[in-house]
């Protein structure tokens, strides 16, 4: 049995839900959505600009983990961001076992024109 970032992927175990809050707007947050779908059972995609409800739950875990300072000195918004069930904030993709945009794993305009799977 595998573990990958605290998910255990073995026959029969369900693994951890991850929250994640980001919105369509955002393309980090876009290509992350990508990623995810289909896996619903692991990810929950919350859009923050969806209802004032989800931005209000994410604007107080913003305004109340310190993860965020660095993002709120810089005027980013701090998007997408994951929550894993044991509490655990992050702001990086690669804490849920995913692939930031951008990063040298991250894909090419051509590799989505070629049909790359996870593009």
């Amino acid at each position: 049995m595998a573990a990958i970032n605290g998910l255990l992927s073995g026959a029969g175990e369900v693994p951890d839900m991850i929250k994640i809050y980001g919105m369509p707007t955002c393309p980090y947050c876009d290509y992350i959505h990508e990623q995810v779908k289909g896996r619903e059972a692991e990810f929950d995609y919350i859009n923050i600009g969806e209802n004032i409800r989800n931005m209000s739950a994410f604007m107080h875990l913003r305004d109340s983990n310190p993860v965020f300072d660095h993002c709120k000195e810089i005027g980013d918004v701090g998007i997408p961001a994951f929550v894993f069930e044991d509490g655990h904030v992050s702001i990086d993709p690669a804490d849920a076992g995913l692939i930031e945009y951008g990063s040298p794993n991250a894909c090419s305009v051509e590799d989505h024109r070629s049909g790359r799977k996870g593009c």
